[in-house]
């Protein structure tokens, strides 16, 4: 096939592609914002799109007694179910 090439070639070629996207992404944003210049925020910092939500709140697990008491009601709902069948 052809020659391959080096782990430094291959960073070094990495580097010139990402900077020459870097460079085009910087020409679209500035094309951009001289279109839409309402559009403009803070170079580090996303435009608040929508509100943080509240962190949910952990659940409280069952104790082992209300395990049991809500096994013996549904054990007791699908009894009279059985029977109504």
């Amino acid at each position: 096939m052809g020659r391959e090439l080096s782990k430094a070639e291959l960073d070094r070629l990495a580097r010139l592609g990402a900077g020459a996207r870097l460079e085009e992404l910087d020409r679209e944003r500035r094309a951009i914002l001289q279109a839409f210049p309402g559009l403009a925020f803070k170079r580090h910092e996303a435009p608040a799109a929508e509100p943080r939500k509240k962190p949910r709140k952990k659940r409280r697990k069952a104790t082992a007694a209300e395990r049991k008491a809500a096994s013996e009601r549904m054990k007791k709902y699908w009894a009279g179910k059985k029977q109504q069948a």
